[in-house]
């Protein structure tokens, strides 16, 4: 029903989208497609078929690690898709949950260390558990997903086809039952701090101080608490928080220009978020949104409450973000800066420039298809991944010669 919702909510951007860029061109029977661009046309080659992908890591040498939602972390190099590299842990695929993001550690050229986020199931599972549905979040009768579940963060280094010292260094507290809005991205800051995002499980926890759902989270590479995130209130306030009232953060990066922290997060019936960061701020949900909840239920919009950090930029009709770089390459050169956003029910990615503490979007490919994320390759061309049980992994290059100087 979310899902739906939302799907509807996009049709009037994707129909717009289609009529500024263009119709896609499809080469016959050589796996490439073309996409219109301001800069130029774009071609795009099917790389390989991947099942419900979710995350791109960009490794040295031009390997990539690929997770799919079902539990699997593939490696891509030299053309060839691995087989599913051992020891990952164990994950609950389904609906929104499985196995998530996957990021380098900074040293990883020297200590092959990486990071993964996954929808962990409980050990003991309760008895008789029932989740009745909420309408506000589309759930019109008993959820069927009844699972007790939360994100967590592991830390394993990558040895071949096999992930060796695995270890689980953070988790979602407490765990729930069921339900979607995992977040589970991650990223790295300048001085070796791992940020992640993690939803409110469509709980509407964002404010609840005891536990880190629907907050952005930073923890030391190791696991182990920093010393100076944000200001503590109550006595049981989580000290892994850097900032709450978040909703469905589904993207993270570093603008490499500021160094300042960018999310987006996916707003209900509208009102989709891009968020600049700081220390200790609240973003309101679920007090303030600049979209009502799935069964019409309306939220009062972000001006009612300024004591809340707004949206950079707000988007209804929505284009369910996912997938968040920021573009450092040239052969895109009118992209060099931006933030690059992958567009699931949009179909689409979404071009963000972004000065300081402004942004605005400046462009949006029609993509024909859900990307799931958007990720830079070392030779400045891009890696998309189509989201969905018939998946792939895309790379996008310039096809004009005058989009590439």
């Amino acid at each position: 029903m979310t899902i739906a919702w939302r799907a509807k909510l996009a049709l009037g951007a994707s129909i717009m989208g289609a009529a500024i860029m263009g119709d896609q061109s499809f080469a016959q029977d050589s796996g490439m497609q073309e996409f219109t661009s301001k800069s130029g046309t774009i071609q795009g080659e099917m790389l390989t078929p991947l099942e419900h992908p979710w995350k791109i890591a960009v490794l040295p040498n031009d390997r990539l690690l690929i997770t799919e939602k079902t539990g699997n972390l593939r490696l891509f190099a030299d053309g060839k898709l691995s087989e599913p590299i051992a020891n990952v842990p164990k994950v609950h695929f389904e609906g929104q949950g499985g196995l998530l993001s996957v990021v380098a550690h900074p040293g990883f050229a020297t200590n092959n260390t990486i990071y993964l986020s996954y929808a962990e199931p409980a050990e003991a599972q309760p008895a008789n558990a029932k989740d009745p549905g909420d309408p506000r979040v589309g759930d019109n009768g008993p959820n069927s997903d009844i699972v007790l579940k939360g994100l967590a963060v592991a830390r394993a280094e990558l040895d071949g086809t096999a992930l060796k010292n695995v270890e689980v260094i953070w988790r979602q507290e407490p765990k729930q039952i069921g339900r979607g809005h995992f977040g589970g991205h991650m990223a790295f800051s300048g001085d070796e701090k791992l940020f992640i995002t993690n939803g409110d499980r469509q709980r509407f926890l964002s404010h609840d101080p005891a536990t880190n759902a629907g907050k952005i989270v930073r923890i030391n590479h190791d696991g182990s608490l920093p010393a100076d995130n944000m200001e503590q209130g109550p006595k049981n306030a989580r000290k892994d928080v850097w900032s709450t009232g978040h909703r469905n953060p589904l993207g993270i990066a570093f603008d490499p220009a500021t160094r300042k922290l960018w999310i987006h997060e996916m707003g209900p019936a509208g009102g989709d978020e891009l968020n600049l960061i700081e220390r200790g701020a609240d973003y309101g949900w679920p007090a303030v949104s600049n979209g009502n909840h799935y069964n019409g239920q309306k939220i009062p919009n972000h001006d009612t409450r300024p004591e809340f950090k707004k949206p950079v930029i707000s988007w209804s009709p929505v284009i369910s973000p996912a997938g968040l770089t920021f573009y450092t390459g040239t052969r895109f050169r009118d992209w060099t800066g931006k933030a690059l956003i992958g567009g699931l029910s949009s179909e689409a990615i979404v071009i963000v420039e972004v000065k300081g503490e402004e942004a605005r979007e400046t462009e949006r490919i029609d993509m024909g298809m859900r990307i799931r994320d958007v990720a830079e390759a070392n030779d400045g061309s891009l890696y998309v991944l189509k989201d969905g049980e018939d998946g792939g992994l895309m790379q996008l290059k310039p096809l004009d010669k005058d989009a590439s100087r």
